[in-house]
């Protein structure tokens, strides 16, 4: 198995939790594509690492849900299914809902903390559309959801969002020819910031509601 693209060697001793995010990553990424099988053997040698951790790695993985063990073929990446995705949407729905509500209820000062890093994401955002750069827009779209989450000062409820945008990463990513509204990106998330900005529960919670719909739908219509 070669090598793949992104993946570096880990000097000394590499914990499990160190090979899971560097696994997590290149999965999002689409370096390793969905349904492909994980052979733990090279990628041991690769990773300068004991087959022990690594293990533990795909464990936290699979238990996360982006890999798949089938007993006695091995580990393969998730492919996700139209089902797959309204679900992850549904609970990001319910997820942000409930942090908008966290985020309105702990006063200005949290508000415009978490506004000021928003702000950055989105300019971000912006440079990266204007040259197209899908997997950098990809990252920074994931980015300002959980930047709005962690706003929070929820760690359980981060925790819990953490993984579902790693799936809505492979969502966007595994179907990134076919999604219709690139420039559209950019407006949609300063509306979101624009709201949470000025303080408008009702008006956020609804944003937060079109936006993720939207989303499903333009996903899933790719897969019709």
């Amino acid at each position: 198995m070669a090598a793949p693209e992104g993946l570096f060697v880990l000097e000394g001793r590499p914990t499990a939790q160190l090979i899971a995010d560097q696994l997590r990553e290149l999965i999002v990424q689409g370096t390793f594509r969905p349904g492909q099988q994980i052979n733990e053997s090279a990628l041991a040698s690769q990773l300068n690492t004991s087959r022990g951790p690594l293990r533990e790695a795909l464990q936290r993985l699979s238990q996360e849900g982006i890999l798949v063990s089938h007993r006695n073929r091995g580990v393969f990446v998730l492919e996700l299914s139209t089902d797959d995705i309204k679900e992850i949407y549904a609970v990001r729905e319910a997820v942000e809902s409930a942090a908008a509500n966290i985020l309105m209820d702990a006063g200005q000062e949290k508000i415009s903390d978490t506004c000021d890093v928003l702000k950055g994401i989105i300019k971000d955002m912006a440079k990266q559309v204007a040259v197209s750069d899908w997997q950098a827009i990809a990252r920074l779209d994931m980015q300002f959801h959980t930047s709005f989450v962690a706003g929070t000062g929820n760690s359980r409820l981060f925790r819990i969002y953490e993984t579902l945008a790693a799936e809505s990463r492979m969502c966007i990513l595994n179907l990134e020819v076919s999604y219709p509204r690139l420039d559209a990106l950019v407006q949609e998330h300063q509306i979101l910031l624009d709201l949470l900005e000025a303080g408008d529960r009702k008006g956020l919670q609804q944003a937060i509601k079109k936006h993720l719909r939207q989303a499903v739908e333009d996903l899933t219509a790719t897969m019709a």
